[in-house]
């Protein structure tokens, strides 16, 4: 089996390999995810959109997060699991936030934790890294911000450029291992991604980034009613899981299903490829392969 995705293995492939995250929330989808290539899985506050319902991510908590955390982790044996850290759980004080942080390490399970805001966070970060927690930074657009910015607008066009570019910088120098460059034009990627020494992780931010991440509903076609301009959708899983569903209950209803094959005997004959033993579990093994 390989080894874990650690954050110096990250580290040594900015511009190199490629670095791909992807987000994550249960066991199964990190599982799935992880199988099909996944360096990183980050489990972002996004569930609060796209698993919760919300409008926005700042209804999540941290215990919530802590929760989809240890879920994520049962599920991944090699990717590097990163932990967003939700709103208003590192924002009032660096003490806040090494406390938040470390709750996602230490219950969560993470390998490091992810926050928003640039220069304004960098002693937050320089915090939480010298109590050996390693930080991922979010700078650009950054969803937690939503109402100071007026919604989810592109950050970083003509003068504001300057500023997103300094956001980078400082992170870099508080010790942040990556940088995820969200919402951005795309020559302004290109060109933080060129001055930093960390890698940069593009989301909406052109193709010059060390790294891209989607969240997975997004990729998989799992979110009808939401279409970014930057994301491109794999397959269309929403319209699947809608045949699929409607093929089951059609079935039910006319009555083939459950079928033979389906049903436990008052006997058991011996077993057959296609008619399971009244003496296997119900279900199986549950566990998922370490």
């Amino acid at each position: 089996m390989a080894a874990r995705v650690t954050v110096p293995l990250l580290r040594a492939r900015k511009g190199r390999d490629k670095i791909v995250m992807v987000t994550a929330y249960d066991a199964t989808f990190a599982r799935m995810l992880e199988e099909g290539g996944a360096d990183v899985l980050l489990v972002g506050d996004s569930v609060g959109m796209v698993v919760q319902g919300h409008d926005t991510t700042l209804p999540v908590t941290l215990d919530e997060m802590i929760y989809h955390c240890r879920a994520v982790c049962r599920g991944a044996r090699i990717a590097h699991i990163v932990g967003d850290m939700p709103f208003m759980s590192y924002q009032t004080s660096p003490q806040l936030a090494i406390e938040s942080a470390g709750r996602l390490v230490k219950e969560g399970g993470v390998g490091s934790v992810k926050l928003e805001g640039g220069a304004e966070m960098a002693e937050t970060i320089r915090t939480i890294v010298r109590a050996g927690i390693p930080v991922m930074a979010h700078v650009g657009l950054t969803p937690q911000s939503v109402h100071a910015m007026g919604g989810f607008k592109v950050q970083g066009k003509g003068a504001d450029a300057e500023r997103v570019l300094e956001d980078a910088r400082a992170v870099e120098a508080a010790g942040a291992y990556a940088v995820v460059l969200e919402g951005i034009p795309g020559e302004l990627a290109e060109r933080i991604t060129d001055e930093l020494t960390i890698p940069t992780i593009g989301i909406g931010a052109g193709p010059s980034c060390d790294g891209q991440v989607l969240v997975c509903y997004d990729l998989l076609g799992l979110t009808p009613d939401l279409r970014p301009k930057f994301v491109k959708r794999y397959d269309d899983l929403f319209a699947r899981g809608v045949a699929a569903t409607q093929s089951f209950v059609s079935e039910v209803r006319d009555g083939s299903f459950p079928a033979r094959e389906h049903t436990f005997a008052a006997r058991a004959p011996a077993a057959t490829a296609s008619e399971p033993s009244n003496d296997a579990p119900v279900y199986g093994s549950v566990a998922l392969p370490r």
